[in-house]
């Protein structure tokens, strides 16, 4: 640009970047232009509704009434006085560690099984299968295998040689891991996909030297696998902690019947405040707290994946 300005004349640069401002200004509107329709879509369907709500939990809207009166942080300080909201949030954080856990562990469990066996590909498809079904179909259908009289009592009964008619989602002991045993069964074969598409991503060379060299196979999981395997593992992470947070659909239908169905998890007790109970401001702070634990729980996988990248690179 020097030797170009020591040649050309003062109003010859002039011209040459206001023509430069002008492409440019002409790229970024067309870019614009077709990012138009998803920044409209996620302000009107996303960003709206999540302000709109905020602005509702500090209102005193209940059913048809308050929305004009201000609240303040009364539904906020409402949530520590109720002993549901302590419950449903425990209940969340068993049920996020658990659906970050255990799929993760039988995930890749089976990924390191299939990588190297042959009908891998109609393995996968069984694993992967239950993942297509709708969750309301999913809870259904445990529905009745946990029922008094359902598949799993039959089962049992047919083994010991004794009638067993437990009500496995009807107990408070058993309908959180009830709930996750069947949310498990659906989310596995998610994780385990992406765990086989990280495998496949990992280099031969690293592995076939170690093992050259006299290392056992779990020390090469250990100090070879593991770590370059590790960016995938957090993705999954990520998104198993979003879904642990926000299912709904499948808990709700399994244990519909549950007396303490409000305390199963901080989505379902959002629900039961809102429409069940028509408390739509304190159900809307209740959805507040949820978003940002959501968010926050998020940004650090993230901050730790993104470090993690930055290592291996």
């Amino acid at each position: 640009m020097a030797a170009a300005s020591a040649i050309l004349s003062p109003e010859t640069l002039k011209e040459a970047r206001r023509r430069e401002r002008r492409v440019a200004w002409r790229h970024t509107r067309v870019a614009w232009l077709f990012i138009a329709p998803a920044v409209i879509m996620v302000s009107v369907f996303l960003l709206a509704p999540v302000v709109l709500n905020i602005i509702l939990s500090f209102t005193k809207w209940q059913k048809f009434t308050g929305l004009d009166k201000f609240a303040g942080f009364a539904n906020y300080m409402r949530l520590f006085a109720v002993p549901y909201f302590s419950e449903s949030l425990a209940n969340t954080a068993v049920w996020v560690v658990a659906a970050v856990v255990l799929p993760l562990a039988v995930g890749l469990a089976l990924a390191l099984m299939l990588r190297n066996i042959a009908f891998q590909e109609t393995l996968k498809s069984l694993y992967f299968l239950p993942k297509v079904l709708a969750p309301t179909a999913v809870g259904a259908i445990w529905y009745y295998v946990y029922a008094p009289h359902g598949v799993l009592n039959s089962v049992v009964s047919a083994t010991s040689g004794t009638p067993f008619d437990f009500g496995w989602i009807y107990s408070p002991a058993t309908v959180t891991g009830s709930v996750i045993v069947t949310f498990v069964w659906q989310s596995v074969g998610i994780t385990m996909v992406l765990l086989l598409l990280g495998l496949a991503a990992i280099p031969k060379d690293p592995i076939e030297a170690a093992r050259v060299d006299g290392a056992s196979t779990g020390q090469i999981f250990r100090h070879i696998i593991w770590p370059l395997l590790l960016p995938t593992v957090l993705v999954v992470t990520i998104l198993n902690v979003a879904a642990g947070f926000t299912t709904f659909d499948l808990l709700w239908v399994m244990a519909s019947d549950f007396p303490g169905k409000r305390t199963l998890s901080l989505a379902v007790y959002m629900y039961y405040e809102s429409f069940s109970n028509g408390a739509w401001a304190y159900g809307s702070a209740v959805a507040v707290v949820l978003g940002a634990m959501v968010i926050a729980v998020s940004a650090i996988l993230a901050l730790i994946q993104a470090r993690v990248e930055r290592s291996i690179r």
